[in-house]
């Protein structure tokens, strides 16, 4: 068996453990025989069972998996794209613009919003309206800028901008909105609910076949801009279908779970570790399955200690991260570069 079979049956096997793991564990202690009669469509006496089962527990493991998976998949995306190991989806500013677009919704109203069904709502327009802003401005000047190095850091200096303007609207705002700004910050993954996982997974779902269609081009990529231009490749086109599906994934995903940090950076390493390669054919579905299993385990150690709440997702994900980032700053061509 090759190592790509192991590795991608390992990955569906901890996929399915983790399920069953999240059906069960939390801070309602329903039997596992409850959990899979519920699951199944056979309704228990209990209403609140079916209640937390169907419309926590499901979503939760949905919406966990489809956003790990989408934000490794951009994270290989631009790496691939700007040749940097360190590249991730916050990197181009599309995250920070959609947190900029949460900030003017939640800071300029004074936290009048709360949890209301409308607050949500412009919460959610908010962060997309400013993530496909930031994508738009980085479209525009790709027409104009022809190197990927100077595109990335106009993507850092759009990040700096809003960052800095975030950091404004919150010296001036109240301390009940900065509260409410800073927790929709720590990222979670219990915000999509059964009725708006449809629209959630079917944009993510359309996002992940884009990629898988730009495999070829993407491993032409590795070869330098000049042989993949010999080889038929539109570098422009390319360059510009990379950053509409990476920006698409990355806004839908901070829109509906806020910034989450780590899981796009280091979940590409990760998987060419585990590979030793750089063939997109087989580094793209394992990186998918990956990112998902990872931001499973981390919802998995957010939900364990059930009596005190939620642990934010962005304060696991940096325990994984940092020992990742040291591992591939100190080895970094061994790792980027398989023969």
């Amino acid at each position: 068996m090759t190592r790509f079979r192991i590795v991608l049956f390992t990955l569906l096997a901890a996929f399915v453990a983790l399920c069953f793991s999240l059906l069960v564990v939390g801070s309602v202690d329903i039997p596992l025989k409850n959990v899979l009669s519920i699951v199944s469509g056979e309704m228990s006496s209990n209403e609140a069972w079916n209640f937390i089962v169907l419309e926590s527990r499901v979503p939760l493991i949905a919406t966990s998996a489809l956003a790990g998976a989408a934000l490794a998949v951009c994270g290989l995306l631009l790496q691939t794209l700007f040749g940097n190991p360190l590249a991730d989806p916050s990197i181009l500013g599309v995250s920070t613009g959609s947190s900029l677009g949460v900030a003017i919704v939640m800071l300029l109203s004074g936290g009048s919003f709360g949890f209301a069904a409308y607050g949500y709502f412009a919460t959610l327009s908010g962060a997309l309206v400013g993530a496909l802003a930031v994508m738009a401005l980085l479209l525009a000047f790709s027409s104009v800028v022809k190197s990927s190095t100077m595109l990335l850091i106009i993507g850092v200096l759009i990040s700096y901008l809003a960052s800095s303007a975030i950091s404004l609207m919150n010296f001036f705002a109240t301390q009940e909105s900065v509260h409410s700004y800073v927790i929709w910050g720590m990222g979670n993954f219990t915000s999509v609910t059964l009725n708006q996982l449809p629209v959630f997974s079917t944009v993510i779902a359309i996002g992940l076949v884009c990629a898988v269609l730009m495999i070829k081009p993407l491993n032409a990529l590795l070869l330098g801009d000049r042989y993949a231009a010999n080889l038929g490749v539109n570098l422009k086109l390319m360059r510009n279908g990379l950053l509409i599906v990476a920006g698409l994934l990355t806004a839908v995903v901070t829109a509906f779970c806020g910034p989450i940090s780590f899981v796009g950076l280091v979940v590409p390493h990760i998987s060419r570790l585990i590979l030793r390669t750089t063939d997109h054919s087989r580094l793209l579905p394992v990186t998918m399955l990956s990112g998902a299993v990872l931001a499973m385990v981390c919802m998995l150690v957010s939900v364990l200690p059930s009596n005190n709440g939620l642990i934010p997702v962005n304060a696991i994900t940096p325990v994984i991260g940092v020992p990742v980032i040291i591992y591939i700053i100190l080895n970094r061509r061994r790792i980027f570069y398989f023969n």
